[in-house]
């Protein structure tokens, strides 16, 4: 099992920058893959991207070129740099990890976000 625990999240214009941050304590072997997902207000959750310890990023096809992934291993954190936001991006950005041996089993919970371990969540606000 590993604890996830969320931060960064806020209110700010269309077209500005936030960072998230997902802190990631417990065995370490339970977060070979990570991502980040969304749910917007009556909305299912969403994938956002996911990162493999092989190295292997998968983005949802609305965040390419805006979103960028990174870990630092040595905090056990992941990031998610989230610029030019614009207001369909408002939504609880929650973290998740599971422990999948392979970058296609971690690529496929893009779409299908069964994964073990889920943070509390983070709120995004993106104004007009």
């Amino acid at each position: 099992q590993v604890q996830l625990v969320e931060s960064g999240g806020g209110a700010v214009q269309s077209g500005g920058s936030l960072r998230l941050s997902c802190a990631a304590s417990g065995y370490p072997g339970s977060t070979s893959c990570m991502g980040w997902f969304r749910q917007a207000s009556g909305k299912k959750r969403e994938g956002v991207v996911i990162i493999h310890s092989g190295g292997g990023v998968g983005y949802a096809d609305d965040v390419k070129g805006r979103f960028t992934v990174s870990q630092d291993n040595a905090k056990n954190t992941l990031y998610l740099q989230m610029n030019s936001l614009a207001p369909e991006d408002t939504a609880m950005y929650y973290c998740a990890a599971s422990p999948l041996r392979y970058y296609s089993e971690c690529y496929e919970k893009l779409r299908d976000p069964s994964f073990s371990n889920w943070g509390q969540g983070t709120q995004v606000t993106v104004s007009s």
